[in-house]
């Protein structure tokens, strides 16, 4: 499976939420895509299919493949805690993301883009991975070269907003404090499905 880049309001539709961020497509019709829209009569899922859609959800949220959600599981189970919330912990500690969330980057898309192009340095050294799993104390700086770019001048980081990011704004300096509690997690992601998923 090559990685989702179609409209993000389709796909936030048949979820029943907005997981790319506000859509104003989503605000209209908050009701599956279709030709029939909300008067086609919808079979119940399955309690396979409600768990699959929990997972799938996870993934298109997050930007990850099969194979690399397959793989932050299995590390997921290896961690001491609880499954479920180690596997968001894992997710929310990839780059991309905390890029995303410390606001340099609009979208998730957008912080993948900006580490792909070698714009994020991780304790100095430049990195090209957006999967980049970081550690506590791991900081995140925008590389010097690019500090005049359009996206970064218009962004306007605030870490203040997740308590496990830290950005001091004089310094274009970002610190990963440490893995969030599940409680700190805005996604509505009933992580337990998954692993009732994997478990099967």
């Amino acid at each position: 499976m090559a990685r989702y880049t179609g409209p993000t309001s389709k796909k936030a539709r048949s979820f029943g939420e907005p997981i790319f961020g506000f859509d104003k497509a989503f605000e209209k019709r908050k009701y599956p895509p279709g030709q029939h829209g909300v008067s086609k009569r919808r079979k119940s899922p399955s309690e396979y299919g409600v768990q699959l859609k929990e997972k799938q959800k996870a993934k298109y949220t997050y930007g990850v493949l099969e194979r690399q959600f397959a793989k932050t599981y299995e590390e997921a189970t290896k961690r001491h805690g609880v499954t479920g919330e180690v596997l968001l912990q894992l997710l929310e500690a990839r780059l991309d993301n905390t890029i995303y969330r410390m606001g340099l980057a609009p979208t998730r898309r957008a912080a993948r883009q900006m580490v792909n192009h070698k714009h994020i340095e991780v304790n100095g050294m430049v990195s090209s991975t957006p999967s980049h799993s970081l550690r506590p104390g791991d900081v995140i700086t925008v590389r010097e070269r690019s500090k005049d770019m359009k996206i970064i001048r218009e962004a306007n980081p605030d870490s203040r907003k997740y308590n496990w990011l830290e950005w001091n704004p004089e310094q274009q300096r970002g610190v990963f404090l440490q893995y969030p509690e599940r409680d700190q997690i805005p996604e509505t992601i009933k992580e337990q499905l998954i692993v009732e998923l994997y478990s099967k």
